[in-house]
């Protein structure tokens, strides 16, 4: 396996939007202004470019999840970043997995509207959909989520998604001292690996961006997932003990 440095100085590259992405993405854009169940507090379209469709491309940056063929996103809420993804990668399966159903129906009807086939819309919870037996058990390359919950949270919820050797990308802000420590010491009993942590600078006006790359190094443990809402309540690695 590659060593990456878990803070280098250098920013993820930002990957270009191409055409064809641009023309899938463009009706995304239009029914989120015009459609007013839209789960989504950045609407406008100029805003919505920059804020939802750049940050989500800085994802890309990373080649593990550049070159998966399986990706689930997991608090899909608006569709962000998976349809990005989708309409970039189109080669990819993208299931977008979030449990309200609302933002599930807005999620078709956007894939729909931009021709984006290769994602689809799962009405679920995380930890439904990574039971023993579930469809989406093992089952996927990569897993990303955008402003969901702490790192070991997103690490609990990612781990009976992923194949052993895949990946889990999360979008978060400025870097938390407490979170990763949390993270390091809950990882082993989540079957997972801190691999790196890299700065974006995805659009102008974006402040102390930085994803987290982590990834899959065991088979799920059994005792995963637990029930709905505990990753959430009971992180793995928060009784680590004070921070020093």
């Amino acid at each position: 396996m590659d060593p990456r440095p878990i803070d280098p100085a250098e920013p993820l590259p930002q990957p270009d939007l191409t055409d064809a992405a641009r023309a899938k993405l463009e009706p995304v854009i239009a029914l989120l202004a015009a459609d007013a169940t839209a789960p989504s507090a950045v609407i406008e379209p100029e805003r919505a470019w920059v804020v939802h469709v750049a940050d989500s491309l800085s994802g890309l940056g990373f080649p593990e999840l550049a070159s998966a063929r399986r990706i689930a996103d997991v608090g899909a809420g608006a569709g962000f970043p998976g349809l990005v993804l989708a309409a970039m990668l189109p080669d990819a399966q993208v299931d977008l997995i979030e449990s309200i159903a609302r933002k599930c129906e807005f999620i078709d009807r956007a894939a729909a509207a931009g021709g984006i086939a290769n994602a689809r819309a799962v009405n679920a919870r995380a930890e439904d959909w990574a039971r023993a037996g579930a469809p989406g058990r093992e089952a996927y390359d990569a897993v990303t989520a955008r402003a969901v919950g702490r790192l070991s949270t997103l690490a609990e919820l990612a781990s009976p998604l992923l194949h052993t050797g895949g990946v889990l990308v999360g979008w978060k802000g400025r870097r938390n001292r407490d979170e990763e420590l949390e993270l390091e010491a809950g990882a082993p009993r989540l079957g997972v690996a801190p691999a790196a942590i890299r700065s974006a600078d995805p659009y102008a006006g974006s402040r102390n961006r930085h994803l987290h790359l982590i990834r899959k190094t065991a088979p799920t443990p059994p005792d995963l997932p637990r029930r709905a809402g505990m990753a959430k309540k009971r992180p793995r690695g928060s009784d680590r003990g004070p921070v020093i």
